[in-house]
């Protein structure tokens, strides 16, 4: 753990996670009730007297509750998987949280002035309920009977989380990825509680070469013989090595070809030439994947995997709530929205925040969309975090001038 006396200007300090059960069950768009839910979550600031400053922070398919500052017991591997994460942060990336960058006094999400709410998303493996969970109904842990969960299950989670906290009204949602969508989803499922959304990175459906990747990755973990049907707790297999593959295939998918080229081009890793291998890493870029798996595989769990990479695939929010048209689907959205893509991003292209944009503004509602040049890919909204901050600070700023 970090002494408090060398906490950087900016952070949150140190921060613990918590848990809240659920009273009542959430029902889910499959059809069941599920009960009990403890979600996982941690808060940064200060909650205002009239609780009306609050922003709900939403991960992206490998976070957790964890989004700022340092873990008071740091995990034996760090959420802030971006791209070059590690010669980032340096010895202190276990501890910090996947976000710290955009989260705390004078960041983007300014403690200061609001009271940020982080949690680990239904079906997650970082405290709230999913797979790995206890089912009460047999006393061991779900596995694949867990029920098949959506964004819509996430958000009315996190609806019923916040009503236990008794906040009732949200200052802005914001995430990327996956985070964003559930702040789109947001906008649609509770129009009248939501002031704003910033969705980063995101998209109002995952193009059909993102869902042809997940299955991919899906079908790594769920062929490799240790998954057992999703069953494997308890036996000393795990999916690991289906898990990394599925790792590798998802980190590629978050790069850019130019990133990848400037980072590794071909170098060899091991020697000055070819060593004729087929089981070893030749070049820098193989080995760079097989660390990326070998560290995911050490701190998350496969089935929460592949309930949340379903999850992320069914999310069409035209199908969903509009009859296929956007615009109808965002007809009742009354937050203010900001839209935030990057240049590079070819698993949720820009093109994708823009038709978003362009629904809105054909119904007259508040949008803005901001695309930033940046060569990294899809992982570029967890390393450009300082061309993102005046953005976003300055589009809550107008709306609380707005008040």
């Amino acid at each position: 753990m970090v002494p408090a006396s060398t906490f950087p200007a900016g952070s949150v300090g140190s921060v613990e996670t918590r848990y809240l059960d659920l009273p009542e069950p959430v029902r889910l768009d499959c059809g069941q009730a599920l009960h009990p839910i403890r979600v996982a979550y941690e808060t940064y600031g200060t909650l205002s007297p009239a609780r009306d400053n609050v922003i709900l922070v939403c991960h992206a398919l490998s976070g957790d509750a964890h989004a700022a500052g340092f873990a008071k017991t740091p995990p034996q591997a760090s959420t802030r998987d971006g791209f070059g994460a590690a010669d980032r942060d340096g010895a202190a990336g276990s501890g910090l949280g996947w976000w710290d960058g955009m989260i705390g006094p004078g960041k983007a999400f300014d403690t200061d002035r609001y009271f940020v709410v982080s949690t680990n998303l239904l079906g997650g493996c970082s405290g709230t309920t999913g797979p790995s969970s206890i089912d009460p109904a047999t006393g061991r842990p779900y596995g694949s009977d867990f029920p098949v969960i959506t964004v819509a299950d996430m958000v009315r989670t996190e609806r019923a989380f916040l009503d236990v906290l008794g906040i009732e009204r949200l200052a802005a949602v914001a995430g990327g990825s996956l985070g964003g969508m559930q702040a789109l989803q947001w906008a649609i499922l509770f129009p009248d509680q939501v002031d704003a959304i910033v969705a980063i990175a995101s998209t109002h459906a995952l193009h059909p070469q993102g869902v042809a990747w997940n299955a991919i990755a899906r079908n790594a973990i769920m062929g490799d013989p240790a998954w057992q049907g999703g069953h494997y707790y308890g036996t000393g297999r795990a999916p690991d090595a289906g898990m990394g593959v599925a790792r590798m295939v998802g980190h590629v998918t978050y790069l850019s070809a130019p990133a990848l080229s400037d980072r590794f081009g071909r170098r060899l890793q091991f020697a000055d030439d070819i060593r004729h291998t087929i089981t070893e890493p030749e070049f820098e870029v193989e080995s760079y994947l097989r660390h990326q798996a070998d560290s995911f595989v050490k701190r998350f769990d496969a089935n929460t995997y592949l309930f949340t990479s379903r999850a992320l695939t069914y999310f069409d929010l035209a199908r969903q709530h509009g009859g296929g048209s956007l615009a109808r689907a965002l007809e009742h959205v009354s937050a203010r929205t900001l839209l935030i893509a990057f240049s590079s991003d070819w698993l949720y292209p820009p093109s994708a925040s823009r038709e978003i944009e362009d629904a809105l503004r054909a119904l007259g509602k508040p949008v803005e969309f901001q695309l930033i040049e940046a060569p990294y890919g899809h992982d570029c909204f967890l390393l450009e975090e300082a061309r993102q901050t005046p953005i976003i600070r300055r589009f809550l700023a107008e709306g609380r001038a707005g008040e």
